[in-house]
C-alpha cells in the first residue's frame, strides 16, 4: 500500500488522531521525494502495517509549506543532529524531549518521540533532505528550521564540531546567507565572543548608533513571528524566540553604548 494512498489521506482516522499535532496541519511536498520515504518507513514501523516506505512521489501539486511539511520537515533534521557525531546517546534523547516539551507541549513531544525513535534506526542523506526542503520552503520557514536545530545543538550547553559541521551543510544548502547563518548562531555565543550583539544585528562593531537603530528595525522585520503564519501556532510561538534575541541584542548595545 503506498505511502501517498494508504496512511494519511485516506480512513487511518487512529494515526490521525495519535499524531494530530505533527499531521493535523496537513502534509504537501513532504509525502514526496526522500521525507516522504522516511515518513513511511517512520510510521510503517509504528503501527507495522506494511506500508510502502520506499514511495517517493507525491500527487500533490501544492507547493505552498503546510504545518505538516514543516513539523516533519524539522523531524528528519533533528534526526541527522542526534546522528551527527555518531549514535545518538540517551542524554541526547532527553535534551531532545525536553526541547519538544518546550516548544510543543507534552502532547507534541510524545508524538514527535514516536516518531524520531523510528527515523534514528534510518540512514538519512541530509542532502537529500535538504535539497528537497529548499525547493518548496520559504526563506522565512527555512530560517526558523535553522533556528531549532541550533536550540537542539546547544541545549546541552555547548555544539560539537561534528554538528556545527552538519548545520553549516545544511544552511548551505538552504541557501541561507553567511550573515543570517551567524546571526542565528550569536546568542549562544555570548560568554566567548564579545561581539555577539552586532552579529545578531548583521552590523560591524564600527557602526554608528543611528545603524543599530536601523539594523534593530530590519532584523525585528525579518524574524518578526508573522512570518510564520500557516506553520501552526506551536511553530510561531517557537519563532518568537529568535525575535527576542534581536530584541536582547539591541537592548544590550544601547545599555553599551548608552543611547536611547
Amino acid at each position: 500500500m503506498p505511502l501517498n494512498k494508504g496512511i494519511l489521506y485516506t480512513n487511518n482516522f487512529y494515526f490521525m488522531k495519535k499524531f494530530a499535532k505533527w499531521i493535523g496541519g496537513g502534509l504537501g511536498w513532504a509525502l514526496g521525494g526522500p521525507i516522504g520515504g522516511l515518513i513511511g518507513f517512520a510510521i510503517g514501523s509504528i503501527f507495522d502495517s506494511g506500508v510502502d516506505s520506499s514511495s517517493t512521489q507525491s500527487p500533490f501539486s501544492r507547493q505552498n509549506t503546510a504545518e505538516g511539511d514543516f513539523k516533519m520537515s524539522l523531524l528528519v533534521l533533528i534526526a541527522c543532529v542526534m546522528k551527527a557525531d555518531g549514535s545518538p546517546k540517551k542524554a541526547e534523547l532527553d535534551v531532545v524531549k525536553r526541547f519538544l516539551v518546550a516548544n510543543f507541549g507534552e502532547q507534541g513531544a510524545l508524538e514527535a518521540l514516536s516518531i524520531l525513535k523510528e527515523l534514528l534506526k534510518k540512514n538519512i542523506n541530509e542532502v537529500e533532505v535538504a535539497m528537497q526542503i529548499n525547493s518548496f520552503m520559504n526563506y522565512s520557514s527555512k530560517l526558523e528550521l535553522l533556528h531549532l536545530l541550533f536550540q537542539i545543538a546547544y541545549a546541552d550547553g555547548e555544539i560539537t564540531p561534528a554538528e556545527f559541521n552538519l548545520l553549516q551543510r545544511i544552511s548551505g544548502l538552504f541557501r541561507i546567507s553567511t550573515l543570517d547563518f551567524d546571526s542565528i548562531r550569536a546568542p549562544y555565543t555570548k560568554k566567548q565572543d564579545a561581539g555577539w550583539a552586532y552579529k545578531v544585528l548583521e552590523i560591524e562593531q564600527s557602526a554608528s548608533d543611528d545603524d543599530i537603530k536601523k539594523a534593530y528595525r530590519k532584523m525585528a522585520m525579518k524574524y518578526h513571528p508573522d512570518k510564520l503564519n500557516g506553520l501552526g501556532d506551536d511553530v510561531k510561538k517557537a519563532g518568537e524566540e529568535k525575535f527576542r534575541s534581536v530584541k536582547d541584542a539591541y537592548d544590550h548595545l544601547k545599555k553599551q553604548r548608552g543611547f536611547s
